[in-house]
């Protein structure tokens, strides 16, 4: 393109150009040159090609000559000063004033025709509450934090108000400290430190020394009966507390401002008003949160209250079922504790598909991994937009229904996540997981900290007391708590003691517990009088040797050998054998080389499934000795199932087992946590299992949870529970008490944790002391109503004259003090009485028999 020669500018020319805008042929029009200087080029392209590289002289000059940041301003080194006048810097003080433009206070609202709709004017409305953020605030109005902060939240963020909790306006803590207490620094300071009995006297000390006054409470403590005194000075203190101004005490909490009742006395006008709503206040306090919820009767109309249901099963639902679909469509709280594979995920099934039919969140938790992880792949299945979080993995944490422990969502709870906002139910599976010693504070920490537009869904076990725990959650909480709870299991499950160990005893399976669960005694005899006929004719023949509690291993091998091929002739698989020791678990699948239990099309279809779930790994990680032991168990039937396996691996063995595939698995306790993979049989290699600090037979809630296993629903008609006696016959009152004994009632493991002590001392609005007392363990202690009982002796005791010593009462104080060594007296002959007569009946000498005390 040729150069168009433009002649120079003249006076009366106006200033415009045009700019050649690279090689694209675009031009733009410059009206406003700047003053003074020549007219720009014509072209953003020079003659030539474009330069290569940026001009490090103005590069250097812009970033260590110019730029604030790398000079040090305030040096007074004189060739520094000399230098700063030859590179002429500009000093710009306004560029080290920053603020953050404040929030509107008003906005724009549209007046619209009510009929037709069409826009009429703009008025301004006054916004309330715009300076909230997750930095000062535990209102849901505050703004939302950064996008990157959404899912986690941060540790500086303020957690959102907890449910049963009120949150104060600031005007309403204005007008509060308006009317506190104003401190008299002469009368009203405190003059004994808490768990002393003395302190600092500030009276002067030239006045008179009263004397010392007697302590009435002490000495009438020993007397039965105590009159309730009510002195005439109180009554008329009561009129002239009505006439002064309601007062405050001094507090950093805001519940004890918003929860706490201000004490004050009425007025005699008030008296009759008082009077007549003490009965509803009484009503109010002996309300009942937990309302059980009767599933005996069939609930015949659910399809007429539900036409249109947010998620179809295939099968028809059982009644408690149905009633906790119906609590659910009336976004009422729930609590669901049912056997073992009685149907409660059902219940998490509707809330999830309610919440999607809603657009709002669900979260799921679980007490363990492995859970998390079957309820993804299952949940995934069925809804498709669902997400994990657990602690090393994260996968669609965007989706309507989130899966994570419970130690996740107590993070994202104080760390304030965005989250939150959008949750509408939160289902707490196997939530008797509460009784474990070293989590079981989470599960507190959780339900105490959930907002108040969040409704709960607890899933469990049976327990005795789901009335007093669903009664705990519905009165921190202030809202009702609907138990459902059912003792039908779909399928029954028998009992039966096992002492074969060879080929000749391998048909030895006795009759322990039948499906309608009655203990039979006959098989318990049966069983003792085989292994004792088998124990004599051993002796006959190699002598008597007394039978050793532990087994070895080539017994162990026998036995499973024997227990194995009798339950694969009944056709009795699969089978999940319990075994409280990871050892032992990989020792018994090692011992059963010689079994094989899978035809040809199973192990070809085992074979192509590993290898298409394994090609994720790496070559070398492929050829792992735990990855090539477990290719052949699993060739051939035979699993392991326990923390120790790679988490691969895991996945691998449950969805073969949830296919059928795996014949024999050999677990611990974790894999009978929830994770709903029934099988036809249950076997116990043992019934005594090490909590942690030693040995014990299993508590009944624990059998239950793992024979539950057993019985598969629609395919079943009873589930086989078989336990090993290798040793001996165990006690039949050990396994009564296993089988038929109550299961383990809920009990609060709460204490107080560094996590926790640090999280609630970040917010001035909560207090640990709050915490504390909506903790399951002080549902027996109401702590306010002891307050505020102590707080009333304290003004009656106060208001008690002073008491006269003199004159005919002058012998009251020798006589109180008296009657005080008496009793001292009395305490300590009753206690050497007592080590005299523990000496005689032991016949341990001790010294003096304790009368030098």
């Amino acid at each position: 393109m040729e150069r168009i020669h433009v002649p120079p500018l003249g006076p009366m020319d106006l200033p415009l150009s045009l700019l050649e805008m690279g090689c694209s042929g675009r031009f733009e029009l410059i009206t406003h040159p700047l003053p003074g200087q020549p007219l720009p080029p014509q072209s953003t392209l020079p003659h030539g090609l474009p330069p290569t590289s940026l001009s490090l002289e103005r590069e250097v000059e812009k970033r260590f000559l110019r730029d604030p940041a790398w000079l040090p301003i305030h040096d007074i080194d004189f060739a520094f000063q000399k230098f700063l006048k030859v590179s002429e810097r500009k000093v710009n003080v306004d560029s080290l004033l920053s603020c953050t433009p404040s929030p509107l206070h008003s906005g724009l609202s549209v007046v619209r025709d009510p009929t037709t709709g069409m826009l009429l004017d703009f008025t301004e409305v006054l916004l309330e509450n715009t300076g909230l953020s997750a930095k000062n605030s535990l209102s849901l109005q505050r703004q939302p934090g950064p996008p990157s902060e959404s899912l986690r939240g941060s540790n500086t963020n303020y957690p959102f108000l907890p449910g049963g909790m009120e949150e104060l306006t600031l005007d309403q803590i204005k007008t509060r400290s308006e009317q506190e207490e104003e401190m008299d620094f002469e009368n009203d300071l405190l003059k004994v430190p808490p768990g002393l009995k003395a302190g600092m006297d500030f009276t002067d000390k030239d006045a008179k020394i009263t004397k010392p006054e007697v302590n009435l409470m002490s000495l009438l403590s020993t007397l039965e009966d105590i009159p309730d005194l009510q002195p005439e000075a109180e009554e008329k203190e009561d009129g002239k507390a009505g006439e002064e101004a309601i007062k405050l005490p001094r507090t950093n909490s805001l519940e004890d401002l918003g929860i706490k009742d201000v004490e004050s006395s009425p007025s005699p006008k008030e008296a009759g008003k008082e009077g007549k709503s003490k009965p509803k206040k009484n009503l109010e306090e002996k309300k009942k949160w937990a309302i059980p919820v009767d599933i005996s009767s069939p609930c015949e109309d659910f399809y007429k209250r539900i036409p249109n249901p947010a998620f179809k099963w295939p099968f028809e639902l059982d009644t408690f079922q149905k009633h906790a679909v119906l609590r659910l469509e009336a976004h009422d709280s729930v609590f669901v504790a049912a056997h073992t594979s009685a149907g409660k995920t059902v219940v998490a099934e509707y809330a999830i598909a309610l919440s999607q039919k809603h657009m709002t969140r669900t979260i799921y938790t679980s007490p363990i991994k492995a859970l998390s992880n079957q309820k993804f792949r299952d949940f995934k299945n069925t809804f498709g937009d669902v997400g994990l979080l657990t602690g090393d993995v994260q996968l669609s944490p965007e989706s309507s229904c989130l899966i994570m422990t419970t130690e996740i969502l107590r993070s994202m709870l104080y760390n304030g996540s965005e989250v939150i906002r959008d949750l509408e139910w939160v289902i707490f599976d196997e939530v008797h997981y509460i009784n474990d010693a070293e989590r079981g504070v989470v599960w507190e920490e959780v339900l105490i900290m959930l907002p108040d537009h969040v409704s709960i869904i607890l899933l469990s076990a049976t327990v005795p007391n789901a009335l007093e725990f669903s009664e705990w959650i519905g009165r921190i909480k202030k809202r009702h708590i609907y138990v459902i709870s059912t003792m039908k299991r779909p399928v029954p499950l028998e009992h039966y003691l096992y002492t074969g160990n060879s080929t000749k005893t391998q048909k030895e399976m006795f009759l322990l517990v039948d499906a309608t669960g009655n203990f039979l005694t006959k098989g318990f005899y049966t069983a003792v009088d085989t292994k004792k006929e088998r124990t004599s004719k051993h002796a006959q023949s190699f002598g008597t040797k007394s039978t050793p509690q532990n087994t070895t291993a080539s017994q162990d091998r026998a036995v499973w050998l024997t227990l194995l091929h009798f339950l694969s002739q009944r056709q009795q698989t699969p089978v999940v054998a319990f075994t409280f020791s990871r050892t032992r678990c990989d020792e018994n699948a090692r011992s059963l080389e010689s079994m094989d239990l899978t035809t040809s099309i199973e192990k070809a279809e085992i074979h192509s499934f590993f290898q298409k779930s394994l090609s994720r790994l790496r070559g070398g990680d492929r050829q792992l000795p735990q990855i090539l032991l477990m290719r052949d168990l699993l060739k051939r039937g035979i699993a392991v199932h326990h923390s120790g396996i790679l988490p691969i691996l895991k996945e691998v063995i449950e969805m073969l087992f949830s296919r059928g595939l795996v014949k024999v698995l050999f677990a611990t306790e974790t894999f009978a946590m929830g994770v709903n993979m029934p099988a036809r049989t249950v076997v116990f290699d043992s019934i005594r299992k090490h909590d942690g600090t030693g040995f014990r037979n299993l508590l009944p809630g624990e059998y239950i949870q793992m024979a539950g296993r057993a019985g598969r629903r629609g395919l079943d008609a009873t589930g086989t529970v078989i336990i090993l006696c290798k040793s001996g016959v165990h006690e039949m009152a050990d396994l009564h008490t296993m089988m038929m004994g109550k299961p383990t009632i809920l009990q609060s493991q709460f204490r107080l944790t560094y996590t926790m002590i640090l999280n609630l001392l970040r917010v001035e609005a909560l207090r640990v002391t709050d915490m504390m007392r909506r903790s399951f363990s002080e549902i027996h202690r109401d702590t306010q109503a002891h307050e505020k009982r102590i707080s009333q002796l304290k003004h009656m005791l106060a208001a008690l004259p002073p008491l006269d010593t003199e004159g005919q009462l002058s012998d009251f104080l020798p006589y109180y003090h008296t009657v005080t060594e008496l009793r001292h007296t009395r305490e300590a002959l009753q206690s050497v009485k007592l080590d005299i007569e523990l000496v005689f009946t032991s016949g341990v000498t001790v010294p003096a028999f304790g009368l030098n005390r």
